[in-house]
């Protein structure tokens, strides 16, 4: 069977679930394919599209979450009034992703971003595509408004069923929503003992080890937070992953290698063993991005959220800490009680533990690949 995979460069999140359903089909035999969906039609639009999410999500918060209410309040009937920049891009670029997409004549089309979704769902809107079978990955602990103007795409994966009766509520067919899970990477669901993976990173399995994540940009200050939770007194182990973002990754090393305190700190650029790191951890200090969300839940690890992007991590954060899975900082619940709060009470912790655990999907990657090879 022939699966194309089709994503956009709009973080890193939508591509690394691209690569962990690629792997998985992958090694269930089928012959899949990944594709950026807007590099294909103009290298200008496919960083514009890149940095202005970037740009915006993280400088223009207000107009952002402005934008995205005005979408979720008024559902997939203001896409349809007034035609989006997205829709215009798809439209003048469907054609010459058609003979993309005939080129490779796949079985089934996977796309793990909206806009992605959205050009498969002008390309059946023109009869390109026949009877190829399509499926789109939410990302997210939501709907995101926009999956509600692709009615062609015929299967769409979520979250959670806990999120089915929202979906069918915002318009989506029950029998369209597959409850799998959002994807993550396999190696997320195989079982790593502490220790182990405190061999691997050279770090003491009997401290209290705190991950420390800012997204794949990094968008944390780091320095400040191992402050605030060196105040609690206990000798933590921080393990904080700045992505990306190498200014970020300076500060914190000046800052480790001049820290006097009890606490051990590790600082890290861009990582490609968070599963080691989560299987290290006592609990996690993240954005709240929903592929990390669910590696975390796939890891049972615990979860501290802050600093969510308007709209849909706003979303994660609510479904999160709604379903008592995640406690979210502020200015007036700062990290350190965040972090005292979580561990001067064991009772608590192995209750956020075990709901995490009844309601993660760590084998959503494999359900999902199952789904797609059914009809082989």
């Amino acid at each position: 069977m022939r699966v194309l995979i089709l994503s956009v460069t709009a973080g890193f999140g939508h591509h690394a679930t691209a690569k962990a359903i690629g792997d998985m089909l992958e090694s269930k035999g089928a012959e899949v394919h990944t594709l950026d969906v807007y590099a294909y039609i103009s290298n200008l639009i496919k960083t514009t599209i890149d940095k202005g999410y970037l740009f915006s999500s993280k400088h223009m918060q207000t107009l952002y979450r402005l934008v995205y209410q005005l979408a979720e309040n008024n559902g997939a009937s203001y896409f349809n009034s007034a035609p989006s920049i997205i829709n215009i891009i798809n439209a003048l670029g469907a054609s010459k992703f058609a003979k993309v997409i005939a080129n490779h004549v796949p079985d089934v089309i996977i796309c793990t971003h909206v806009f992605a979704a959205q050009m498969v769902d002008e390309l059946k809107k023109r009869k390109k595509l026949a009877d190829i079978e399509t499926i789109g990955i939410v990302t997210d602990y939501t709907l995101h408004p926009y999956w509600e103007d692709v009615p062609r795409v015929q299967y769409i994966v979520t979250a959670s069923e806990l999120l089915t009766y929202r979906c069918v509520q915002r318009g989506l067919p029950e029998d369209r929503i597959l409850p799998f899970g959002i994807p993550v990477h396999p190696k997320f669901n195989e079982k790593l003992s502490r220790e182990d993976a405190a061999a691997q990173l050279g770090i003491d399995p009997n401290k209290k080890t705190i991950l420390l994540m800012g997204g794949s940009m990094g968008h944390a200050d780091h320095v400040k937070n191992i402050e605030s939770l060196s105040q609690i007194g206990t000798p933590f182990q921080f393990l904080v992953v700045c992505g990306n973002n190498k200014k970020m990754l300076y500060h914190v090393e000046q800052f480790a290698s001049h820290y006097q305190g009890s606490c051990k700190i590790y600082p890290y650029g861009f990582v490609h063993n968070v599963e080691v790191m989560m299987s290290a951890s006592d609990c996690i200090v993240s954005k709240p991005g929903g592929l990390t969300v669910s590696e975390a839940l796939a890891k049972n690890l615990p979860m501290l959220l802050f600093d969510p992007i308007p709209g849909h991590e706003e979303r994660n954060v609510d479904f999160l800490v709604n379903n008592g899975m995640a406690a979210l900082i502020t200015k007036h619940f700062p990290i350190d009680e965040a972090v005292y709060e979580l561990f001067c009470n064991p009772v608590r912790l192995e209750t956020v533990r075990r709901t995490m655990s009844e309601i993660a999907h760590p084998d959503a990657t494999e359900r999902l690949a199952e789904f797609v090879l059914r009809k082989r």
